[in-house]
């Protein structure tokens, strides 16, 4: 469909958690801002995690509109599950690699593995043997994160042995930044150098001679040229999280989030409120009863330390985060103004993705991909699947 307004489900408002607007015209402005810096290198999505909560199914499309060809994703099925959604010009990457009891289907599948140990590098080449054809690769190395990739050990044995990567089409050299988000922070440097030595080590390598080179997350983007190589592959950014923390975010917001009022009640000093007794009331005070809770990714860390707003006021919330409920303060709103069924903003213009996970001691990655399906979800801002 073609409309800029796209509901996931048939539910209203009043019969979910609450709404969740997403604006995919944001996302390709995101896009376009993030391919902008990186002059001539290739911008490829991270479209994990269901597009970091947010709906890969819609999102992977309206990048590949706005130009993006690569996509990354964690796992296999996340893989599979969009490939028929994307054009055959799209490829598909995944960055844990190759499930040992997955490697035929990763094969027939045309999705990319990026290899990230020696015993995957031999699981592929195998198979690339034994279909008979050249299977394509990326490779990642670890230059200081200690997570994922070949070690340096690694490296220097496999730049010796010239059947390390036979039948393979490597197709891009990778790392992954630790503290790109700190642009000061040393590891960003020493990172960098050690994707260059482990690139020099592999570069004689024959299965190296046509490939590129991929280091810059969101973050890493913004760290300038020298981290941009041949691609880079935001996430975050795509979403809205602010990729310079403590600086403006120059990312578009994405999100917004709003709950609706379950119930209202007016309680005297001395009354507790929700479990645990935590909060106890001062004075006298208004309290409404949101239907979001922790299931819903609205964090428990968030009780007593978040808040909703309405007509421009902050709405603390009090005591803890429930499963499927908070309470919040309406002490500050005028009589009448809130009743029930009446909706207040969690995520907005008062409040962004990153401000919600300042507030519950986290990162804006874990609210979005937080987000449940118990959400009435819009879609707005550009074509969308049908």
């Amino acid at each position: 469909m073609t409309s800029s307004e796209h509901l996931n489900d048939r539910s209203s408002a009043s019969a979910s958690a609450g709404v969740l607007d997403v604006d995919l015209s944001a996302i390709r402005a995101n896009y376009r801002l993030l391919q902008a810096r990186l002059a001539g290198a290739r911008c490829a999505g991270v479209v994990k995690a269901d597009a970091y909560g947010l709906g890969a199914a819609y999102v992977a499309p309206v990048l590949h509109a706005e130009g993006c060809r690569d996509f990354f994703v964690a796992h296999l099925d996340e893989a599979l599950t969009l490939r028929p959604l994307l054009p055959a010009d799209s490829t598909l990457y995944v960055l844990n690699g190759l499930a040992g009891d997955a490697v035929r289907e990763c094969a027939l599948s045309g999705v990319v593995p990026v290899l990230n140990s020696a015993d995957q590098l031999a699981a592929w080449r195998a198979e690339a043997g034994r279909l008979g054809r050249v299977l394509p690769a990326v490779v990642q190395i670890d230059t200081g994160m200690s997570r994922l990739g070949l070690a340096p050990r690694d490296v220097e044995a496999l730049a010796r042995d010239g059947l390390a990567f036979a039948g393979l089409d490597i197709r891009f050299l990778m790392s992954h930044l630790a503290c790109a988000d700190e642009p000061a922070h040393p590891a960003n440097a020493e990172q960098l150098a050690a994707f260059r030595a482990g690139h020099a080590a592999l570069a004689a390598h024959p299965a190296f001679a046509r490939a590129g080179r991929c280091l810059a997350n969101s973050s890493g983007i913004f760290l300038g040229r020298d981290y941009h190589f041949d691609m880079a592959r935001p996430g975050a950014a795509l979403y809205g999280i602010n990729p310079q923390p403590g600086s403006g975010n120059p990312m578009q917001a994405v999100v917004r989030l709003s709950a609706r009022v379950i119930q209202t009640r007016a309680i005297p000093q001395g009354a507790h409120v929700g479990y645990g007794y935590t909060f106890e009331a001062p004075t006298p005070a208004r309290v409404a009863t949101l239907a979001v809770g922790y299931a819903d990714g609205w964090l428990r860390s968030l009780s007593g330390r978040g808040a909703a707003w309405l007509d421009g006021h902050r709405l603390p919330i009090l005591g803890r985060v429930s499963m499927d409920s908070v309470c919040v303060d309406i002490s500050a709103l005028p009589e009448g103004l809130v009743g029930t069924d009446t909706r207040v903003e969690l995520i907005g213009d008062r409040q962004g993705v990153d401000d919600v996970a300042t507030a519950a001691g986290t990162i804006g990655y874990e609210i979005l991909t937080s987000l449940g399906h118990r959400y009435r979800r819009i879609y707005r801002g550009a074509a969308l699947p049908s």
